[in-house]
């Protein structure tokens, strides 16, 4: 039986015309013959619906097999771009270390701010805590007891770093009672003794130790001297006044007001009256020298 050209065209114009639904659920049978005996060997029914399927769960198993082997597998890092695993390792690790930089940088400059602030005279912030919310606070007396008592007493009466010297200033103010900055942290090697014309204390220290004012007050003269080498002096209140000398290089210049524990100088070992790096430093009240060491302690 033969099918004309029409018919066929007919049957594809009414193929056409049937829903999409119904044209995708349409079965198809695919059949695979022996090409020598035309023996049928294997079949299978198919719609276009079932390859459609097929091949979109395909591409989704795909894509998800894909992408679980880039997230769980060394796979990753040959993608272009994607940073290598020590990379990775090396950037966390050089976060975690300017994590802490930043925090050990803010507490250095919370230091040098409380240095800055207790050579000024002032008092130095506090830190701040939180108040825990979860404790309930109780008060707590507290009562002296008579061995604290007599502790107290004890300390009173010896007053280790307390000066004493009897002098009546004009100015009504004891020298007891100002403090003075060591201007350098070292060994006294040489005392005050004005029989020997020594009017001042000598105070070994570090090279390039910096030498500190005693108190708050102005530089009225820093040069260079023969015998005493780069000299710097300041007067101060109470007409007192103070001399660094045999210093390597002086830190401020005439007429520069300088604050109590301020840095003046470096200690050095310039001018013909010196044996080795130290720092030879006199006290003057009202024109006449006084003896550091008992204003002082070095």
């Amino acid at each position: 039986m033969q099918i004309g050209k029409g018919e066929v065209m007919a049957e594809d114009s009414n193929n056409n015309k049937k829903p999409l639904l119904r044209r995708l659920k349409d079965k198809y049978r695919l059949i695979i013959y022996n090409d020598d005996t035309f023996e049928e060997i294997w079949y299978m029914r198919l719609s276009r619906l079932n390859v459609l399927a097929v091949f979109g769960t395909g591409a989704i198993l795909l894509i998800a097999l894909v992408s679980l082997l880039i997230a769980y597998t060394p796979i990753r890092e040959f993608i272009p771009g994607y940073p290598e695993g020590d990379m990775r390792r090396q950037l966390a690790e050089n976060y975690a270390k300017l994590d802490s930089l930043e925090k050990e940088l803010q507490l250095r400059g919370q230091y040098i701010d409380n240095i800055a602030t207790i050579m000024a005279g002032g008092v130095p912030k506090e830190k701040t805590y939180s108040k825990d919310t979860t404790v309930e606070e109780q008060k707590v007396q507290f009562e002296k007891s008579k061995s604290d008592s007599i502790l107290r007493k004890q300390i009173e009466k010896e007053e280790k770093y307390t000066l004493s010297l009897n002098y009546n200033e004009p100015s009504g103010r004891d020298l007891s009672q100002i403090h003075f900055f060591s201007p350098v942290n070292g060994m006294v090697t040489n005392s005050y003794n004005a029989k020997e014309n020594h009017f001042g204390t000598d105070i070994v220290a570090g090279d390039n130790n910096v030498v500190v004012s005693t108190l708050e007050g102005t530089v009225t003269m820093a040069n260079w001297t023969l015998k005493t080498g780069w000299v710097i002096q300041i007067q101060h209140e109470n007409n007192l006044l103070t001399v660094y000398k045999h210093n390597a290089e002086l830190l401020k210049e005439v007429g520069d007001h300088v604050k109590a524990g301020e840095a003046v100088a470096i200690i050095g070992n310039s001018g013909e009256l010196t044996s080795g790096p130290h720092l030879h430093f006199e006290l003057w009240h009202n024109g006449s020298p006084l003896d550091p060491e008992k204003y002082i302690v070095f």
